[in-house]
């Protein structure tokens, strides 16, 4: 059975809406994957020293943070000033306070020299986010 160029309905059981500029919706029992096929080698897609991207080869956190709101420590022992010493903290849960009085758990994952990109704990779970290291006033990994 041919399709009518003027029908927007394809022959399918469900009448389908079809489009030839969109792709049809994602069937994970289908073989066809969706998407380029990989670079040679199974390299990675990302630029060189760029930062990682949601969805790719960024791990995200596994579960929910502690369900405890630590207290602001300022001495150098429990939590460090500023972002300095971040670093440390990728791939674990962290508590950043922030200069406007903002506070929240952070799951970083990536940092630069002006911006830390991670997971940030939201009301709906961990959401792909961006944190200025000049807007840290502290911060405290677990």
């Amino acid at each position: 059975m041919t399709q009518n160029p003027f029908n927007p309905f394809d022959n399918s059981p469900n009448q389908q809406p079809f489009s030839p500029f969109f792709p049809p919706p994602f069937n994970p029992s289908s073989p066809f994957p969706i998407g380029p096929p990989p670079p040679p080698g199974g390299g990675n897609t990302q630029f060189p020293g760029g930062p990682p991207q949601p969805g790719g080869n960024t791990p995200m956190p596994m579960g929910p943070p502690p369900a405890f709101t630590p207290q602001m420590q300022l001495s150098a022992s429990q939590s460090q000033q500023g972002s300095s010493g971040i670093r440390r903290c990728i791939y674990r849960n962290t508590f950043i306070w922030q200069r406007n009085g903002d506070s929240f758990w952070f799951f970083p994952t990536f940092v630069t020299s002006n911006i830390i990109l991670g997971f940030r704990w939201g009301r709906f779970g961990w959401v792909f986010s961006t944190v200025n290291r000049n807007s840290i006033l502290t911060f405290q990994c677990f």
